[in-house]
């Protein structure tokens, strides 16, 4: 749940279709682990309804080779026109905490997306211009370098597009983008950061956006257990948690959407849960988009509670039952991937022991000074 804000080592790489590949590849996994994987089975006399011992698995490598799908990449890509240097980076990380990039002077963007709690809130729902309650749940900015279509319905392409939404919301931070402008150039201190930043371009709606997702790019999940898992530390995770992922990818389903090292599909979908928000219809205008969101990453997942689009599951045990279940509520646009599961407790169990071994240790952020 941590970035780099100042480490730009790792190299970068343009935008491909890579992500699409690995998407489509990852639930060819599932069918691997049914073979060579031990099945989840319970102890006879046990108590019912208690998690019971999980049999051995097979080391996942050795079985599929299609785990390697589930492996981090190495590259940072970032946009044709907003290549990542070292002070565009800092700009933006000084805009992201800059509380007076909102109308009240009091919100920034980390008042939303905080580093302490997994570049989210915390808050079933955000909080946003005079304490309103605002529709949705604030989602993790982690590893969005490699996200397409964003926010929960995916009204933008870009992140530099993404930068502007929530300062602009009226029930957001509210403040115009000409009221932005001319606040930010008023400040001496910036002068001097957006010229070694966007030579030439100086301070406007454009540059400011560039920067933050300039910034917003070098957030990035640390290696977490599961990672050195895939890379081949047979230790690094108990038996329990990659029993947990066999069922994740097989069994369960869940990688038909939860696909590739980032765990989404960059995708839209109803997956029954209760609410009158429309999601992406509001967007696409298309029947089957109805109640549909975007699939969330699960890097870090066990750091951020509570869940969905609306924070109505408080626990990654309950976000486990209202899939077995196959949703809370059904109608038409239910997504045809959600149906009852049939999972047993001790199924239920592993795959939660799989997804905490999606967090890492924090790396500390340190805050900027802002510009005075």
């Amino acid at each position: 749940m941590t970035h780099h804000p100042t480490d730009h080592s790792m190299p970068r790489v343009p935008r491909d279709d890579a992500r699409a590949r690995v998407a489509r590849r990852a639930i060819a996994t599932a069918s691997l682990f049914a073979v060579g994987i031990a099945a989840v089975r319970t102890a006879s006399g046990a108590p019912a309804g208690v998690p019971r011992p999980v049999r051995e698995t097979t080391f996942a490598s050795d079985v599929a080779p299609g785990v390697a799908d589930f492996r981090r990449p190495q590259q940072i890509p970032d946009a044709p026109d907003n290549r990542l240097t070292p002070a565009r980076v800092d700009l933006g990380k000084a805009l992201f905490f800059d509380p007076r990039l909102s109308r009240s002077g009091m919100l920034s963007c980390a008042s939303c997306h905080n580093p302490s709690l997994g570049w989210s809130d915390g808050m079933s729902r955000a909080v946003g211009d005079s304490m309103k309650t605002l529709a949705r749940r604030t989602p993790t900015i982690l590893d969005l370098a490699w996200a397409s279509a964003l926010f929960w319905d995916g009204r933008a392409e870009t992140l530099e597009e993404q930068a502007l939404g929530p300062i602009a919301a009226t029930g957001e931070m509210n403040l115009p983008l000409d009221s932005l402008r001319a606040r930010i150039a008023s400040i001496r201190g910036y002068q001097a950061l957006f010229d070694a930043a966007y030579r030439g371009e100086g301070v406007t709606p454009k540059t400011i956006a560039r920067a933050i997702a300039s910034f917003e790019r070098t957030v990035v999940s640390e290696r977490a257990p599961f990672d050195r898992w895939v890379a081949g530390d047979r230790r690094a995770i108990s038996s329990e948690a990659s029993a947990g992922f066999a069922l994740f990818a097989g069994k369960a389903n869940c990688a038909k959407c939860h696909s590739g090292w980032r765990f989404t599909d960059d995708s839209f979908h109803d997956i029954g849960v209760p609410g009158a928000d429309s999601g992406r219809v509001k967007i696409i205008e298309i029947p089957a988009t109805e109640f549909a969101f975007k699939t969330p990453t699960l890097r870090g997942v066990a750091s951020r509670p509570p869940y969905m689009h609306n924070g109505s599951e408080a626990t990654l045990e309950s976000v486990v039952e209202l899939y077995d279940r196959g949703g809370r509520v059904h109608r038409s646009s239910l997504s045809p991937e959600i149906k009852p599961l049939g999972l047993s407790a001790t199924e239920k169990h592993a795959i939660v022991a799989f997804l905490r071994t999606l967090d890492a240790a924090p790396r500390p952020v340190t805050l900027p000074a802002l510009p005075r």
